[in-house]
Parts: structure tokens; C-alpha cells; sequence
């Protein structure tokens, strides 16, 4: 990797950081230029506004999250197992106190730049899809009960994984999302 490709990296590395604590209006380029120890003119080389940052930095996060969403896909062909796994992606940010990236950029939504807005629709809409396609595997092979259809179930369990850590970071409290996701969980979850 050459030294402004560690550069760029660093600047999403920092600004990922900062989004995921704090929120997309909660920090500036002089933020990320103090946290990787740069001249915010650096920052605006590799990213000319905000927008360019924010676009490229949910990106490589949906990139990342689909690099585990297949990780997970290949590990098991349990649909309960594979759901597990899952939740356990949420779970793992909130134990560094940090929440959902898109999670975080949904609640400034309508302060976005539509290229970001967009990059933040597709990765919501990438993850109804995956989970859309578990349950239904799920309801085949007896794992699952639920109404209605894998698609409506999967917004369900997305918005209620999301909200469950909004809720537990306002508390301070990882066990809170473990409780609410282990309840969702054990409500599609057919009983042998």
C-alpha cells in the first residue's frame, strides 16, 4: 500500500471512529486531522467535502459488512446459527461503544448528502435482503415460525436489532441488547 493510500485509510479509520461514538454532525475534518495527527488539507486531498468522506466511508463499511455476512453464510448452513451470528455484529460494536455506522448516519438522515443518504439506503436494504433470505431458509427447514412474510419479518428484526442498541447505549447497558435480542430471537424460533 503506498503512503497516501495509509493515509486515506487512516482518515476513514478516524472518521468511521468518531461517526460510530459521536454522529456525522458531531465532527469536523479538524476532528479527524487531530486524531491522525494530519493538516486538514491532507483530509481534503484524499476527500474534497464531507459528502466524498462520508460516501466512501459507508462504502467500505457495507463492504466489510458483507465480508462477514458471507463469513457468516459460510460457516454454517443453520439458519438459527446463521442469525446468532448476526446479531452478534451489533453486539460486538456496541461492547466497543460504538453503534451501527448507518445505524448512527439514519438518525442525521435528513442532514445528508444524497450520495450518502443513498449508500446509507443500500446497506439497510442489503441487510433485508440477507436476513429476508435466512428466515425463509429458517421457516423451510423447521427452524423458525413467524407471520407474514421472511421480507416483513426481516425490517422487523432490523429495525428492532437497531433500536435495541439505540436503547442500550442510552442506558449504558450491552446486557439490555442481549435481553431484547435474545427475546427477538427466541420469538421465531420453533420450539422442538
Amino acid at each position: 500500500m503506498k503512503r497516501s493510500e495509509d493515509t486515506a485509510t487512516m482518515i476513514l479509520d478516524a472518521a468511521q471512529h468518531l461517526a460510530q461514538t459521536q454522529g456525522y454532525n458531531a465532527f469536523s475534518y479538524a476532528d479527524i486531522a487531530s486524531e491522525v495527527g494530519i493538516r486538514t488539507a491532507s483530509i481534503h486531498y484524499h476527500f474534497p467535502g464531507k459528502g466524498d468522506l462520508g460516501y466512501s466511508l459507508v462504502a467500505r463499511y457495507r463492504q466489510i459488512f458483507l465480508q462477514s455476512l458471507t463469513e457468516i453464510d459460510q460457516t454454517t448452513n443453520k439458519a438459527a446459527q446463521k442469525l446468532k451470528k448476526y446479531i452478534d455484529l451489533y453486539h460486538w460494536s456496541l461492547l466497543e461503544d460504538r453503534m451501527c455506522l448507518c445505524g448512527m448516519l439514519a438518525s442525521d438522515i435528513a442532514t445528508l448528502p444524497e450520495k450518502v443518504r443513498d449508500q446509507v439506503k443500500i446497506f439497510f436494504d442489503v441487510n433485508v435482503a440477507w436476513l429476508a433470505t435466512i428466515l425463509k431458509d429458517g421457516r423451510k427447514a423447521d427452524e423458525f415460525i413467524y407471520r407474514g412474510t421472511a421480507e416483513a419479518q426481516a425490517r422487523l428484526m432490523l429495525a428492532s436489532i437497531q433500536g435495541a442498541m439505540l436503547v442500550a447505549r442510552a442506558l449504558r447497558n450491552t446486557g439490555q441488547f442481549q435481553k431484547v435480542t435474545k427475546d427477538l430471537f427466541n420469538s421465531i424460533k420453533k420450539a422442538k
